[in-house]
């Protein structure tokens, strides 16, 4: 199985920047958000059978949208495949079809899943880009309205966004303490915004991609059609595109650092209130409500993903 390359990241850290950069070297594929990794590895656990697995393929329109069909995956699939293997072949697929020896992913809601992808993908690589999470609340929470579905998994606040940030970042590190430096490598969104070529040097000596000039180059070549909170890719990086300073109101600023303040002091964010102290009964609360739903919410994805429901629901393409 070739080597994968896994962009970790808390939503509205700056992952698709980091993706469209890296897109564009000869080395590697990274297509947009693929979403269904969990899906296929409910789906199919442990070994899989072709045939069915193909099937699935056939209803994921993402696969569609990537520009490949259950043909081009199902040469790639034997009878007794692991599942990772399995998911693995499509985006050999996507790589093989864009002429690149390897492929990776990028989809921000696979923080909430980074042991499965270790069980899935146990040789990948990962690249944790870790973003102030008061700038990246403020991101959030401007997104156009539509964007995402409201829901208690997209927090409109501040404090409920900081319980993302804080469990998601802690996830992905934690997995970095068990993988080791050989497979995980963190980088800093102001460090890429503001000194672009060299952090990009950094990750493709990590994942020993090639490295070139116009890599960075990638303002105004990118379809953001229909996605007006990318709008931003078409014009060169810079820093300071949010600030938490002047965005975010001081309660509201003190709420997130309620909640996550720990583990931003940690990283060497400045705190409104430094030191940085635990959690407030109150926050520890909030933090231990959010956890308790993401457990029910992929306690109730699972049970549906894995029903026969799910594939009447979604007719083959």
């Amino acid at each position: 199985m070739i080597r994968p390359l896994i962009l970790l990241g808390v939503s509205r850290s700056g992952t698709t920047m980091l993706r469209v950069v890296l897109d564009r070297s000869p080395g590697i594929a990274i297509p947009d958000e693929s979403f269904f990794v969990p899906l296929l590895a409910r789906r199919h656990r442990g070994r899989v059978d072709p045939e069915r697995f193909l099937e699935d393929v056939g209803r994921i329109s993402t696969i569609a949208a990537w520009g490949l069909s259950r043909d081009d995956v199902a040469p790639r699939l034997r009878r007794g495949m692991e599942t990772g293997e399995a998911i693995a072949a499509i985006y050999e697929a996507y790589a093989a079809k864009e002429a690149k020896p390897r492929w990776g992913d990028k989809t921000p809601m696979y923080m909430r899943h980074v042991s499965l992808l270790d069980r899935l993908f146990p040789e990948a690589q990962y690249v944790h880009l870790i973003r102030d999470g008061r700038d990246a609340a403020v991101s959030f929470l401007q997104m156009p309205e539509g964007t995402y579905t409201r829901t208690w998994a997209h927090p409109e606040r501040a404090a409920e966004f900081a319980c993302l940030w804080r469990t998601e970042v802690s996830a992905a590190r934690s997995l970095g303490g068990r993988v080791g430096p050989g497979r995980y490598c963190e980088i800093r969104y102001e460090e890429l915004v503001s000194e672009t070529e060299r952090a990009v040097q950094e990750v493709c000596s990590f994942a020993a991609i090639p490295f070139e000039r116009a890599m960075v180059d990638f303002a105004g070549s990118v379809d953001v059609s229909g996605k007006p909170h990318q709008q931003r890719l078409l014009e060169p990086a810079r820093p300071g595109v949010r600030d938490w300073r002047a965005e975010l109101r001081a309660e509201d600023a003190r709420a997130f650092e309620d909640v996550a303040g720990e583990l931003l002091a940690e990283l060497g964010y400045e705190l409104v209130d430094p030191p940085a102290r635990p959690p407030a009964p109150r926050a520890r609360i909030l933090l231990a409500r959010y956890r308790a739903r993401l457990a029910a919410w992929n306690l109730a994805a699972a049970a549906v993903q894995r029903s026969p429901l799910w594939r009447r629901r979604h007719s083959p393409l």
